[in-house]
């Protein structure tokens, strides 16, 4: 077993504020799910994947469990707190101290949310879908502070040179905002290359959060460093993105 390796984000946040993102690196898992995944709806060996979820509390030295959800591709918004079961949602927040919020992705885009005060943190899985409908743009509402006082970080996506997606995809975004079009990269009749980051940043301008960060890494390409549902055509291991407040 190898010791696990983490990326931690460079943003400006209250002192009280922990955030992280997993790599595939250490762990016990095996085969394509070599080696830090915590997914266990992946098919994966449970207790490899368990045994997983139980060094990421050890090594980060986590005040909790972290609060996993059923993450589904929509946009409804969980209020975490210690005491509750998994919830079906592609995002949750919360303001307690030491309640871990936790996002999985594996090319998605994981955004993390902090309060200038440090009350209030949240996290939102934000794929094309999610993206489109609206989840950041929820996730914001659901805050009870101004959204000019929140930070935002971007976990590792996928790429603009590698997620190619269809034209009713391009026109779902444009059809909302003309200005999304910048955002996509024609590469054939009916293809493009999309821009995670830019579509979000975009949105989350929209609403009001104008400290962002992050963006500048492709789960696609780097496959030494993290997992890729779309490299790896669907059979591969589950990050995290993590952030709690002490």
């Amino acid at each position: 077993m190898v010791s696990p390796e983490f990326i931690y984000p460079d943003w400006e946040v209250a002192g009280n504020i922990r955030a992280v993102f997993t790599t595939r690196i250490g762990g016990y898992s095996q085969g394509e799910f070599s080696g830090f995944n915590l997914g266990l709806h992946v098919n994966d060996a449970q207790e490899h994947v368990e045994s997983n979820r139980q060094l990421l509390i050890e090594s980060l030295k986590l005040p909790f469990t972290p609060c996993y959800l059923n993450q589904v591709h929509g946009i409804d918004v969980a209020e975490a707190n210690k005491s509750s079961h998994v919830s079906t949602a592609d995002a949750c927040w919360t303001s307690e101290s030491d309640n871990v919020v936790t996002i999985m992705t594996a090319d998605c885009l994981p955004v993390l949310f902090a309060s200038q005060c440090g009350r209030y943190i949240a996290g939102a899985h934000a794929g094309w879908r999610g993206l489109a409908n609206g989840v950041l743009e929820a996730t914001v509402n659901k805050l009870p502070i101004a959204s000019g006082e929140l930070h935002a970080w971007f976990g590792p996506a996928i790429g603009p040179k590698h997620f190619e997606v269809g034209a009713e995809v391009r026109e779902q975004f444009v059809a909302m905002s003309a200005a999304s079009s910048v955002h996509f990269q024609r590469v054939s009749t009916d293809k493009y290359l999309a821009d995670l980051y830019g579509l979000a940043t975009d949105r989350l301008k929209d609403v009001g959060v104008r400290s962002v960060s992050g963006g500048s890494y492709c789960t696609y390409a780097d496959e030494d460093l993290f997992f890729s549902h779309r490299r790896d055509k669907g059979k591969t291991g589950r990050m995290a993105a993590l952030i709690w407040k002490v």
